[in-house]
């Protein structure tokens, strides 16, 4: 059964930093995978690689590499420390865990306890044509957004490799083209593509990448910590 989830037509890249990344490895063992490990396993396409970590310093994206049914391990844009504890998204399903291992920007995560992979990679098949979403990371900076010659200034709720959302935006920008600037990025052009109470989601004509978004949000989440460590002086 669990073969038959995994051996299936490779979905489409979110980006393409990924069209050059091997396959993720998925492993019905109970262990946390660790670098020496050889690929014997099977593969799922890389377009189902990117991840979602959260902390008590926040929220970041994580390049999954090898995953079994007691841990994973991931390249991360962010440092994290052995003993974090960290709640790991995937495919919007929250796994609590914890760091056991880090070595060179990867690091190895121990699951508190072990998932069911077959049900895991089988919540992540296309349904109805539609690709599954890369993970959103809630963010809380501006954007200066250009529709046409109109210019405003917005709140960024939420950002992923494939887009955004903005507040506050007009109704009339539905459907149209923009180009968006957030805070350290560099502009991104894309299109309106719902609306909703001033609320806008944009969808970006290119997606993002990875290693571009993954170091955007390592230097917010450093930025954070020397603000921390400043006050608690």
């Amino acid at each position: 059964m669990f073969g038959s989830l995994i051996r299936r037509k490779p979905a489409p890249s979110f980006g393409d930093d990924l069209s050059a990344f091997d396959s993720t490895t998925f492993s019905l063992s109970t262990a946390v995978p660790r670098p020496a490990e050889r690929r014997s396993d099977e593969r799922v396409p890389a377009a189902l690689s990117i991840i979602k970590l959260t902390t008590a310093a926040g929220e970041q994206l994580a390049r999954l590499r090898n995953m079994s049914a007691g841990g994973l391990m991931a390249e991360v844009g962010h440092p994290l420390e052995v003993g974090t504890t960290v709640e790991v998204d995937i495919h919007s399903q929250k796994v609590p865990s914890t760091v056991v291992w880090t070595r060179e920007g990867t690091v190895g995560i121990k699951f508190d306890q072990t998932v069911d992979l077959g049900e895991l990679l089988a919540g992540r098949k296309p349904r109805h044509g539609f690709r599954p979403r890369p993970p959103r990371l809630e963010v809380n900076c501006k954007a200066s957004l250009r529709v046409g010659k109109t210019y405003y200034t917005c709140e960024v709720h939420d950002i992923s490799l494939n887009g955004l959302k903005v507040e506050p935006i007009e109704e009339y920008c539905l459907g149209k083209k923009v180009v968006v600037v957030v805070e350290s990025l560099r502009p991104v052009q894309g299109e309106v593509r719902w609306f909703s109470e001033r609320k806008a989601g944009i969808v970006f004509d290119q997606p993002l990448k990875f290693e571009e978004l993954a170091e955007w949000v390592g230097k917010r989440l450093e930025l954070a910590s020397l603000k921390a460590a400043y006050r608690n002086k």
